[in-house]
């Protein structure tokens, strides 16, 4: 039997903007939102990143303030990433171990002042303290180690656990790091800690700006494809995840976002799990490019591509616009 439906019967409920919003099946807010900062040395410091149009580093003091205001914004967790000085980086990373990095400190200095009022995400991976800018330990070919690797991670892991990070975030896609950091963080007396696998993180041409705000760009040696995943692959990214899962994360990342958002999609029908999604640096620029031309209403812009990780299965995002946005949607 064919039902005839009313004409207009959509449209209706699109007239008015209360209706709209009644009727909206995707709902954004500051509680969606993981607010990605970087941290430098110094006392009241702040270094704008020139390809990062509005996006600074921080001193650790300079954190602390952000840290409050995001608790004002009502957004929920910080993602910290260090900017160190080249004088620290050498070939192991070795920094990355030290209890009073950047890092570290920063973390604690939050913990100092707004208790446990905000969740703390740490980067794991030794691409911000390496003097060749490779996420691991290489070879004398210039080759990326990976169970040597994923042994200092675990190390790295443990440091900023004790400094008092609530999400331990590995983003240096090695394999077997998440069972292994999984492992020590229950042995350690971190069962609490959790664990945000970079899961899904492609060999993107959309990370340069984040490179020059952690100081790495220029020392990049080669390329990182032969760790991270080809962009060309879906089923892979599947593995990857079911693989993660299966070692212990509590949630999982697909790393670009808005061109991977089949990606997000796939990954949270599959496994019905929290899934983020990083809405990169030059995701970013590219949108405060497309504003400051003219090419489109910034708000709008913003909160759109903010409305689509949701749409596609986000839990949440981490993303440069997170204060901007959480003012616009009244945080």
């Amino acid at each position: 039997m064919t039902v005839a439906y009313p004409a207009l019967r959509l449209r209706r409920t699109r007239a008015t903007a209360w209706s709209r919003a009644l009727h909206r099946e995707t709902q954004l807010s500051p509680t969606d939102l993981i607010w990605p900062l970087f941290v430098t040395e110094g006392s009241e410091a702040e270094e704008p990143v020139g390809s990062l149009p509005g996006v600074s580093r921080w001193s650790v003091d300079g954190i602390v303030a952000r840290a409050r205001e995001a608790i004002g914004l009502g957004i929920p967790c910080l993602a910290l990433f260090p900017n160190t000085p080249p004088e620290r980086r050498d070939e192991r990373g070795n920094e990355a171990l030290n209890p009073d990095n950047l890092m570290c400190r920063a973390v604690r200095a939050i913990r100092d002042a707004v208790g446990s009022d905000i969740g703390v995400l740490t980067d794991i991976a030794l691409d911000p303290y390496t003097s060749h800018g490779q996420d691991g330990l290489i070879d004398a070919a210039g080759y990326v180690l990976n169970d040597a690797t994923v042994e200092v991670l675990v190390v790295q892991a443990l440091n900023q656990a004790a400094a008092g990070a609530d999400i331990i975030a590995p983003s240096d896609m090695m394999d077997g790091r998440i069972g292994a950091i999984r492992a020590a963080l229950e042995q350690g007396g971190h069962a609490n800690v959790q664990i945000m696998s970079y899961a899904a993180k492609y060999a993107s041409a959309f990370y340069g700006p984040f490179r020059d705000a952690v100081g790495s760009r220029g020392l990049l040696k080669g390329d990182k494809q032969t760790y991270q995943m080809d962009p060309a692959n879906a089923e892979e990214a599947l593995r990857e995840v079911a693989l993660d899962l299966a070692e212990g994360a509590d949630s999982v990342m697909v790393k670009p976002g808005l061109p991977y958002l089949d990606i997000v999609r796939r990954v949270k029908e599959r496994f019905e799990v929290p899934v983020f999604a990083y809405q990169v640096s030059g995701e970013y620029a590219m949108l405060e490019a497309a504003a400051a031309a003219g090419a489109g209403d910034r708000e709008a812009l913003v909160l759109e591509t903010l409305t689509a990780f949701k749409r596609a299965g986000c839990s949440g995002v981490l993303t440069y616009h997170a204060a901007y946005a959480a003012r616009l949607l009244g945080g």
